[in-house]
């Protein structure tokens, strides 16, 4: 159940986190915030950013084997880049009109796939 846990804590930090990151590019394309200074996008993002560490924390803390979890930290880490690669390439999909996916995309989501399978080779 722990890893369960793990990768939903991390899908929720990764969708707060893809918004934190490129959601002042959106706001731009809706003509909304083109104006605002530099530093207020910063805190904005940084206020997002507090949820993404809510969530993100909690899933490395329960999922390392460290503290009992069931993953390494390479584990880790690799779980954490498929699942923020596939968290921005749906939410850019989807509310990012106009970003079309690519075969090399998908070549390179092969790649992840084959990353995680050699992750967890004993």
């Amino acid at each position: 159940m722990q890893g369960i846990w793990t990768v939903l804590l991390l899908v929720f930090s990764n969708v707060f986190m893809t918004f934190a990151w490129y959601g002042q590019l959106k706001l731009t394309q809706m003509n909304i915030g083109r104006d605002w200074p530099l530093i207020v996008i910063i805190l904005a993002s940084w206020g997002l950013a507090f949820f993404e560490y809510c969530f993100m924390i909690p899933a490395n803390r329960m999922g390392s084997a460290i503290n009992g979890g069931p993953f390494s930290l390479m584990q880790l880490k690799i779980i954490q880049e498929v699942i923020s690669l596939t968290v921005f390439t749906l939410i850019v999909t989807f509310v990012f009109k106009g970003e079309a996916i690519h075969w090399n995309h998908i070549a390179a989501f092969a790649c992840l796939i084959a990353a995680v399978f050699f992750c967890f080779l004993k």
